[in-house]
């Protein structure tokens, strides 16, 4: 089985090109199960079902999703073997810019959509910086120029992407993209593959439960910004 990791912010359109990749994968006889991170709530498992595209739901809740994902992928791949799947694919939460992290020697797939803003590119961390496949959606309604400035703001935040452009409504481009799942490699277990990427640093005393706000509230690893004098 194959196992593709997909991340991407919110609203970028992970979900609709995981399903025109996934028509086209089916045309060539792959079976494809969907395993779906989130933080609260998601509603996309209703359009997998709808597919018929076997789907399992994971909500993080108040966990950090980067360490729900990664305490629970091994137990997905187990299911998606279960399932008689050739290709699992993962599709993270996309709640911040840490989501779904990266696994060594495993296709890792970033969705950024064009109209985000000209500097998103280099506002989006490691799944995007250590991706192989940088999806570009909403490239369709705009200009030559600005989906060319776009492309080249992600190719200065991750030089050795592919980059794909995908329209989530009619599927252009999606065709591309299977291709390049069919061609990665296999995964039988994850026991010793290692990250692409470390996990958001430690604990803080809100990570904890802490609602107070101040100083003497304020424990573990915390950050300041510094200001110098100006507080004084």
């Amino acid at each position: 089985m194959k196992l593709i990791t997909f991340s991407g912010p919110p609203s970028s359109g992970k979900t609709s090109v995981i399903l025109k990749v996934i028509h086209c994968l089916k045309e060539a006889d792959k079976m494809v199960s969907v395993i779906k991170f989130d933080c609260l709530s998601t509603y996309d498992d209703l359009l997998y079902k709808k597919a018929n595209i076997p789907v399992k739901v994971g909500i993080s809740g108040n966990l950090c999703p980067d360490h729900f994902f990664i305490s629970n992928i091994e137990d997905a791949v187990k299911w998606g073997i279960k399932t008689s799947a050739d290709i699992l694919i993962s599709e993270s939460a996309g709640l911040c810019n840490r989501c779904s992290p990266h696994i060594k020697d495993i296709l890792a797939v970033c969705v950024i959509d064009n109209l985000s803003g000209i500097n998103t590119p280099k506002k989006i961390g490691p799944m995007l910086k250590l991706a192989d496949i940088v999806v570009i959606t909403k490239w369709d309604i705009v200009s030559q120029a600005e989906r060319e400035v776009f492309a080249f703001k992600i190719k200065q935040s991750n030089p050795k992407a592919v980059i794909v452009f995908i329209n989530g409504i009619t599927g252009q481009g999606a065709y591309i993209l299977s291709k390049h799942i069919e061609n990665s490699s296999d995964v039988y277990e994850l026991e010793n593959k290692k990250l692409r990427f470390t996990m958001p640093a430690a604990l803080c005393s809100y990570c904890l439960g802490e609602t107070k706000i101040g100083n003497d509230y304020q424990m573990g690893n915390v950050k300041k910004i510094d200001f110098g004098d100006e507080l004084l």
